[in-house]
């Protein structure tokens, strides 16, 4: 009976909502977060790619058009996109090569885990910003 009640009062004092703000993941929850944040990012970007590419390849209008957006004295806000579609890429690619590496059980022990999240971040983070210099 008593245990009873010490469970009844346990589910009870159980918060109602989560605050996703107070919670504190680890690392590789947070890259994990941020690996689906970026395929939809990714995913909404690829019809603007493709036309982009489409548009560029079919005359030289089109060449041209592309060149102004993205080119030498292109578009900032255009850049800053493409700069933040590269993140998306790059990020999706280190984070998914890191969960494909777990799927084969490589890396799964704690420090492991966590250094490669961390790693995923860096790589990721360094590529984008190589990237980012070439376009400005």
């Amino acid at each position: 009976m008593n245990n009873e009640n010490s469970a009844a009062a346990k589910a009870r004092a159980r918060p109602k909502y989560l605050n996703l703000f107070k919670i504190r993941l680890p690392a590789p929850g947070v890259l994990s977060i941020f690996h689906r944040i970026s395929g939809v990012l990714l995913i909404y970007a690829l019809p603007f790619a493709l036309w982009f590419l489409q548009r560029s390849v079919a005359d030289a209008e089109g060449y041209d058009y592309t060149l102004r957006v993205f080119g030498g004295d292109g578009n900032p806000l255009a850049k800053l996109l493409a700069w933040g579609v590269a993140w998306a890429l790059f990020h999706h690619l280190c984070a998914g090569a890191r969960f494909l590496l777990l799927d084969f059980h490589i890396g799964v022990g704690l420090e492991a885990a966590r250094f490669s999240a961390f790693a995923a971040f860096a790589v990721s983070i360094l590529m984008t910003v190589v990237f980012g210099v070439w376009l400005w």
